[in-house]
Parts: structure tokens; C-alpha cells; sequence
């Protein structure tokens, strides 16, 4: 079995195969959400989410392989590729540790080590680093050469120390010792860059041990250190981390000993310690990133789970204070019926007539619910919908209300979706628009907007925007199939989070839709352009057809199962006429 099925499988506490078959599903092209809902007898009944995990572990896992095998063939074609040295890398269990080993043997930029060995002086360094090393002044005295540019024996050991301190910066396995010590027993440290007040304040005289820092903590610095309010530093104890570099070089008894540890502290000052402050503040910066993202991701599904409230005609208000209220009514499908604007916020004598447009609204086209956006002069403008309400209530209406978020509405508004679906009306009014129908599916519309403009987090314009996309992503993707998808109904916004299906399959969706009108049955779809068997069998299970004569096309039973499901039904007594009743 592949070791990285192996790895994988203990990493997860997953048996073997079931991580082998998903590997092999994922091989084979198909998405996470076919995988955790129809091959469940694979994989021993994974969630989405597991199932995301084994596939980033399966990205990494992989990709440090290749690592690998491009660095034992860099090293290979400089004929210095040992079994020791191959072995070493091999059992390498990550990025950082494989470069460790290649550092060595890297095309380097030209370092004084480089002019020093240029200068005839590595057998001089070689000499004083091994056991029995001469006197270092009396060898030195050896490679003085005026045409080299070495002037004097001193000139000698100067270059030979360029040489050890980047031998001894190159060893892998004190650059290992010397990160784990940071890591434990290192501190971060901030202070302020100016002496100006900022939301940066708590920061400005700011020290915690690196195994204690929290995410929140490291993203908050990183943006400050990024708008120049702070100043940032990692701290070890110099001497803790010296005692262990001495061990690697210094040997006792040694002649040399003097000018070893003399190296030795160069080699840290210069070359280690700098390297290891950017990979421990680049290892603070992704933990927390992941943290933070993970974060996004928690509490993005219940936003997109809310329950709908389908089929009623709803007025959507988009409170605010200088432009006013605006108002949007639509219908049980989520069509626009009428728009306005009210300035309950100006007065009382405007107040009453935003209740009186209000309420005339509501009586034209039945409105039985109303979404009010929690922005700017929500609380305001919820005042004025509870005596809307029992104004018209008193009349025999039986409409309420409910606040929903509006985060993202106004991202959504002015975006060339919005422009595209609603080219008749004001960017403020389609806020509305998208506020009402929030209530109505809020699934179906939110997956309109990025993600990152939902506010489900901090600080997640300073995450990669890759990592984020392909979390929040996945999140979508997961909630839109959990809960299908009607195939005659959905927008192309939608219908591209569906697995197997893309941006533009999506639009050939609701094209072939609108030129053939409704479908029928959920073979139908094959028809669509560029929609093959292999993404049909992605998406199938996921698409609802309520229009067609086979029950089956409406529920999340795959195509592929039909067969089965006839048997179960017969099994049991009953037909697919009584599944429809």
C-alpha cells in the first residue's frame, strides 16, 4: 500500500482502505460531495468535512514527495547524492526539513563563504574544524597570498570562519535542534513604531512565549507590523541557543577551540538566527491563518443553513439614515413586484408617511412577511415595522417580520451579477431586493455574494486569498448540495456550487432552460452543452426536477440507484405512486 495512504490513514484514525478508496474516487475526478453521499460503502461513511481534511493531508503529502525526488536529483547531478544523505531525505516529514537538507547544496547567491573558498581557503577551514586541528595563526599563516587578496594570516582566518559559520548555518540537524528550541523556549515581542494613539494600543509594549500566543493575537500584530504602528521581534535566550551550536562545532581540547567558538557565535548571529525568526514568524502567520479560516468556515454553514421561508411575498427594507429606507416587494419566487423609498428616520411627520406607502404596499400585492437588514437605523426602522404591523393587522393582514443580516448586500448590489439580473433598477434597491429574498432562501442568495463579504470573521482580507477561496469554497459547495438544488428554478449562481458542475456548465443550465423550457426528467440534463457523463453523474443526485413523471427525479436518490430503489419499494409493498402520494 502507498505509504502516503498509510501516513494518511494514521494521521486521520481512518482504516486503510477506506483512505485508499477515497484517494482513488478523488483520482478519478470525482467531488467531495458525490463522494461523501453516494460511495459512502468506500469510505466507511466520511462527512464532507473529513473528507476535505484527507484531501488537503493528500495535497501536501504529495507535493512534499515531489519535493523529495526534484531535491535528490539536484543533488544527484552534483554527483553528492548519498544513501545517507537519500535515506535522510526520504524520512524528511516535512517541507522545512527536506530544504534543511538540501540547503548544503543549493546555488547560492555569493556569500563570503563563496569569495572566501574562491580565495583557495576551505582546506584551511577544513583543517582547523577536524580533531587535532594545529595551532589556527601558525595554518593560517600558510594561506596568506597577496595575489588572493589575503594580506595576512589574520586575513586567513577571517575568511576560514566565513567558511565554518556557513558550514555549520547548513547542517540540517542543528537547524532542526536550534527551531525546536525556538519554537519552545522563544518569544515574540512588540512595541509601537510611533508614539501616536491606535487600535493597536494593547500591542505596544507586548511580550508572550511563541507556544503561547493565540491566532487572534498573531493576526492583530501582523496587520499592525503591516500598517507601520508596530515594530515586531522573535527573542530566544542567546546563550541557551549557543551551548547547542557549540556542541556541533567545538571540540574540546582542540587548538582551534577558541576560533570554532568564535565561529560558531557568527554562524548564529548571522545566518541562523535571522532565518529561523522569518520561518517562526511564517509558521505563527499560517497557524493562525488556518485557525482563523477554520473559523470562517463555522460560522459561514449555519448562515447559509437557515431555514427558508419559501413561497410568500415578502417586502425587503434596507434601512439608512441620509438615503433613506429602501424598499423592495417580491413575490413567492423571488420576483420583484415594487420598490420605494421611505424616510422613517427624518421626523415623525415622515415616519407616518413611510407607514402609509408601507402599508398601501402591503395591501396591493399581499405582503406576508417583511425582512428588515440589520445595518444603519435597523433599530429605527424595526420601531416603525412594529406600528406598520399592527396597523395593518388590525385590518384583518396577518403579516410579521424578522431581522436578517446584511452583510454583503451592498457587495452584492453594486457587482455586475446584481447589474445583469436588475439592470432596471438603483444599486440601493437591489440591496432590498437581496434582503427580502434572503428571508425567503438564504442559501440561494448569499451564494451570489464572495464569501469573504458575508463578515463571518476577522481579518479575512489579510488571509491568502487562494487558502480562503478554496475553505469558504468548500463550504458552499457542501451546504447547496446537502440541500439540492430544482433545476428548473435555480439562478446560475447557484446551480455553479452544485458538484460537477461549473460556472459555465451552469449557464448552459439555465440557457438550454430557457430555450426548451422546463425539464422534464433528470436525463434531460445530459442534453445540456457540454454537460458530459461523468459531470451528470456528479450532479445528478443533487438536482431536483419536480416537473417529472418518475418521483425519483425529485428526491436525492442518484439515477445510478433507481434500480435499487424500485426493488427496496417492492420489497416492502409499496410502488413509486405511493413514494408521490
Amino acid at each position: 500500500m502507498d505509504p502516503i495512504i498509510q501516513q494518511i490513514a494514521a494521521e486521520l484514525n481512518k482504516q486503510p482502505d477506506h483512505v485508499e478508496n477515497v484517494v482513488r474516487l478523488l483520482d478519478e475526478g470525482n467531488t467531495i460531495p458525490f463522494i461523501a453521499r453516494y460511495r459512502k460503502e468506500l469510505h466507511g461513511a466520511m462527512d464532507d468535512t473529513s473528507l476535505r481534511t484527507l484531501e488537503e493531508r493528500l495535497r501536501y503529502l504529495r507535493g512534499l514527495a515531489e519535493r523529495k525526488e526534484a531535491v535528490k536529483s539536484a543533488i544527484e547531478e552534483q554527483g553528492k547524492l548519498t544513501a545517507e544523505l537519500s535515506a535522510a531525505i526520504d524520512t524528511a516529514a516535512t517541507l522545512a526539513e527536506v530544504e534543511d537538507l538540501y540547503r548544503p547544496y543549493k546555488q547560492k547567491r555569493r556569500t563570503r563563504a563563496t569569495i572566501a573558498r574562491e580565495k583557495g581557503l576551505a582546506p584551511l577551514a577544513e583543517t582547523l574544524m577536524a580533531p587535532g586541528a594545529p595551532d589556527p595563526i601558525t595554518e593560517a599563516a600558510k594561506y596568506v597570498d597577496a595575489e588572493k587578496g589575503v594580506e595576512t594570516a589574520e586575513d586567513a582566518l577571517a575568511g576560514a570562519s566565513d567558511i565554518v559559520a556557513e558550514t555549520v548555518s547548513d547542517d540540517a540537524a542543528l537547524r532542526g535542534k536550534l527551531r525546536e528550541l525556538l519554537m519552545k523556549n522563544g518569544f515574540l515581542h512588540s512595541q509601537a513604531a510611533t508614539e501616536e494613539d491606535s487600535v493597536y494600543r494593547l500591542y505596544y509594549d507586548f511580550t508572550q512565549s511563541l507556544s503561547k500566543l493565540q491566532g487572534h493575537q498573531i493576526l492583530a500584530i501582523n496587520r499592525g507590523e503591516k500598517e507601520e504602528k508596530l515594530k515586531v521581534s522573535v527573542g530566544l535566550d542567546r546563550e541557551l541557543a549557543l551551548r547547542t551550536v557549540r556542541r556541533s562545532v567545538v571540540i574540546p581540547g582542540s587548538a582551534a577551540m577558541d576560533f570554532l567558538r568564535a565561529a560558531a557565535e557568527d554562524a548564529y548571529d548571522r545566518l541562523i538566527f535571522p532565518s529561523l525568526e522569518r520561518e517562526a514568524r511564517a509558521a505563527l502567520t499560517d497557524s493562525a491563518n488556518e485557525g482563523a479560516i477554520g473559523q470562517f468556515a463555522l460560522n459561514l454553514k449555519p448562515l447559509l443553513m437557515q431555514p427558508p421561508v419559501k413561497g410568500k411575498v415578502t417586502m425587503g427594507l434596507d434601512p439608512g439614515y441620509r438615503m433613506g429606507c429602501k424598499v423592495a416587494v417580491v413575490d413567492g419566487t423571488g420576483k420583484v413586484l415594487d420598490t420605494a423609498v421611505v424616510y422613517p428616520t427624518h421626523g415623525e411627520r415622515q415616519k407616518k408617511e413611510a407607514i402609509a406607502v408601507l402599508s398601501r404596499l402591503i395591501k396591493k400585492h399581499g405582503v406576508e412577511h417583511i425582512a428588515i437588514g440589520n445595518g444603519t437605523a435597523s433599530r429605527e426602522t424595526e420601531q416603525m415595522a412594529v406600528e406598520l404591523i399592527h396597523q395593518v393587522n388590525e385590518t384583518g393582514s396577518h403579516v410579521s417580520y424578522m431581522i436578517v443580516s446584511e452583510a454583503g448586500a451592498s457587495v452584492y448590489s453594486a457587482s455586475p451579477l446584481a447589474a445583469e439580473e436588475f439592470p432596471e433598477y438603483d444599486v440601493n434597491l437591489r440591496s432590498a431586493v437581496s434582503i427580502a429574498r434572503r428571508l425567503q432562501d438564504p442559501l440561494a442568495e448569499l451564494v451570489k455574494i464572495d464569501p469573504k463579504a458575508i463578515g463571518v470573521g476577522q481579518y479575512q482580507h489579510d488571509m491568502p486569498p487562494k487558502r480562503l477561496d478554496e475553505a469558504l469554497g468548500g463550504v458552499v459547495e457542501d451546504c447547496v448540495n446537502a440541500v439540492g438544488v430544482d433545476v428548473n428554478t435555480a439562478s446560475p449562481s447557484l446551480l455553479q456550487h452544485v458538484a460537477g458542475l461549473t460556472a459555465t456548465t451552469a449557464k448552459n443550465v439555465v440557457a438550454y432552460r430557457e430555450a426548451n423550457g422546463p425539464f422534464t426528467s433528470r436525463k434531460q440534463i445530459l442534453k445540456v452543452p457540454k454537460l458530459g457523463p461523468k459531470a451528470f453523474e456528479q450532479c445528478a443526485g443533487f438536482l431536483r426536477v419536480p416537473e417529472s413523471k418518475s418521483v425519483l427525479d425529485n428526491t436525492a436518490v442518484h439515477p445510478e440507484s433507481y434500480a435499487a430503489a424500485e426493488k427496496l419499494l417492492a420489497l416492502t409493498g409499496h410502488t413509486l405512486a405511493d413514494v408521490a402520494a
